[in-house]
């Protein structure tokens, strides 16, 4: 029997990368040849199909809803992170040498190299769920000395509204009408918090609560936004090929997008050099504009700017005066277990040598910065009142 599965792995494996269920069906039927009983290739066939189709025996774990990531660290070492956090799967490998196989094809699937040459890869898996788009990193040994390293991460649609995300105790109706407030005066803002913590959830929401008559372009390194907006724009960024060729990075589509006419300019995620260009964009009269960034506090947001600015050739002091005069506010998402709540919105305040970070508010309380908020709420002639009558 093993013998027989490994002539219909390799006559599998050697069909090329477009693998369907009939190539399997077609390589053990062939292997058969007749002495092989009907159970073991029912069971051969079931088995390669999962090896050499989708995500192979990850592919159920993907296709549930409430999953974020799955991740392996070894053949009988699958966890998957949803609602109740990271916990053990019952799913197993047959050994090292399957994991490999699978980081390997997944890879292939992407158009991406992952070999001894080449022992680790992030890319974007094609169509491996129909629930949402799947990015892989993978790194082999001996880099991993343990065995091979698998991360799926499932990154679905942003489809809630700020009265579906109010009922899910994200904020209360304070909080929901000072987003709408925000969004109305056209002040620039930035989403910050922690992987998972409900950013990319929150900027689709309060996006679409821009009028209809404003041309939202927004720029994502994956499709994930998707306000109901009648004029939303998206461009998406593209990896390397195989041979390290046709890469567009987020830099070259923020540069894009501001030729395309946009009432506002919106990064899904801030991560690399293009902080120079949505700045200096925010800085010449695209009022509105929005992204989200990495940060562990609204206080880290200075220091993360800082060093993605110095990948851009921007220096500290040429940051501090872009970034005080072009984002107005942070937002700061926080997950609690399976609860993502907006903890608190802060201000930025340029000093003689630093940026500083005020709280501004908070949910039932009451800061000095407060203040300042409304302020700028005023000054920018929101037609929509806050705090309300």
């Amino acid at each position: 029997m093993t013998d027989f599965m490994e002539r219909v792995r390799n006559r599998v494996a050697a069909a090329g990368p477009n693998i369907t269920f009939a190539t399997v069906a077609d390589a053990v039927r062939d292997e058969a040849g007749g002495v092989v009983g009907d159970k073991d290739v029912l069971d051969t066939m079931h088995k390669m199909h999962q090896e050499f189709v989708g995500a192979g025996p990850l592919e159920p774990l993907l296709r549930d809803p409430a999953t974020t990531d799955v991740l392996v660290t070894g053949p009988r070492s699958v966890w998957v992170d949803g609602p109740a956090g990271l916990r053990r799967t019952a799913v197993q490998f047959p050994d090292e040498t399957a994991v490999r196989r699978l980081a390997q094809r997944l890879a292939l699937a992407a158009g991406r190299r992952l070999d001894d040459a080449q022992p680790y890869v992030d890319a974007w898996i094609p169509e491996t769920t129909a629930l949402g788009k799947v990015r892989m990193h993978a790194v082999l040994p001996p880099i991993a000395p343990d065995g091979t390293c698998l991360s799926l991460r499932v990154l679905r649609p942003a489809a809630h509204d700020l009265e579906s995300l109010r009922a899910l105790g994200t904020f209360e109706q304070q909080g929901a009408e000072l987003l709408r407030a925000i969004v109305a005066a056209r002040l620039a803002f930035v989403v910050v918090g922690g992987t998972g913590s409900g950013k990319t959830t929150l900027l689709s929401a309060m996006l679409g609560c821009v009028p209809e008559s404003e041309r939202i372009v927004c720029v994502e390194d994956a499709g994930e936004l998707h306000p109901t907006h009648p004029q939303f724009v998206r461009l998406v960024a593209r990896p390397p090929n195989i041979e390290g060729a046709g890469e567009i990075t987020l830099r070259d589509l923020v540069r894009q997008a501001l030729r395309m006419r946009p009432d506002r300019l919106v990064v899904g995620e801030v991560r690399g050099p293009e902080v120079v260009d949505l700045l200096a964009a925010l800085n010449t009269g695209h009022d509105g504009g929005a992204g989200t960034l990495h940060a562990n506090s609204p206080a880290e947001v200075p220091a993360r700017f800082e060093a993605l600015a110095a990948l851009g050739g921007l220096s500290r002091a040429e940051l501090h005066s872009q970034l005080a005069a072009a984002v107005h506010l942070i937002l700061f998402m926080r997950r609690d277990g399976s609860t993502r709540r907006l903890a608190e919105i802060a201000i930025l305040e340029k000093t003689t040598h630093t940026l500083k970070v005020h709280p501004a508010w908070r949910p039932g309380e009451r800061l000095y910065a407060r203040t300042t908020l409304e302020s700028l709420l005023t000054t920018h002639n929101t037609p929509t009142p806050w705090p309300p009558p």
